[in-house]
């Protein structure tokens, strides 16, 4: 896999693999550099917030999470310790690409990390248990503007590696609408 590479059919997220160094010691990687990811993908990001959530058992799902305009956010997502099937979705109106989803394993071992930019909606399930997932947001968290979509929405038809009838999901995640039934908060922009 090249260091950086686009995800699914999405032009504008990337699957990244950071490169790592190791000896008999262990490894090191760099995890970020502004300057790498804009030469490689032409975005140029300022980061505000990191972010960690840890889950303690195999099949616990969080999201599908977004945070609507005008404090959207991109995000760059990682799982330091365990595995996660980490999943995003397009909700821009008009995208050739809406409603179109795409997955991937990020975990302890293999170091990918996923760039979800501004108009998707993101979630994970957890493939280990005390499964750690880290992130940074290029705009601060809003309660006034967080919302979701269901993450099982058989229109959007997301394959979990996981029994879904037995998932760990937060009422919130339970409860949030289908895609179909959320308004238009974000518009395609080519």
């Amino acid at each position: 896999m090249p260091e950086f590479e686009r995800f699914g059919p999405f032009e504008d997220a990337f699957l990244i693999e950071p490169r790592r160094f190791g000896d008999e010691r262990g490894w090191f990687e760099e995890v970020w550099n502004a300057e790498r990811f804009q030469s490689l993908t032409g975005i140029n990001t300022d980061f505000v917030q990191d972010n960690a959530s840890r889950s303690s058992a195999a099949g616990t799902v969080r999201g599908l999470h977004f945070q609507a305009p005008p404090r959207a956010q991109a995000k760059l997502v990682r799982c330091p310790r365990g595995a996660i099937y980490d999943v995003i979705v397009d909700i821009r109106h008009g995208s050739p690409t809406f409603g179109q989803w795409a997955g991937a394993s990020l975990t302890e071992e293999n170091g990918l990390q996923l760039w979800v930019p501004r108009g998707f909606a993101h979630g994970f399930a957890t493939i280990e248990p005390e499964s750690e997932i880290a992130y940074k947001v290029d705009n601060p968290y809003s309660a006034e503007h967080d919302g979701g979509i269901f993450w099982n929405d058989p229109a959007i038809g997301i394959r979990w590696p996981l029994d879904t009838e037995n998932a760990v999901v937060s009422k919130k995640d339970r409860d949030a609408p289908k895609l179909a039934e959320m308004p238009k908060l974000f518009e395609y922009k080519s």
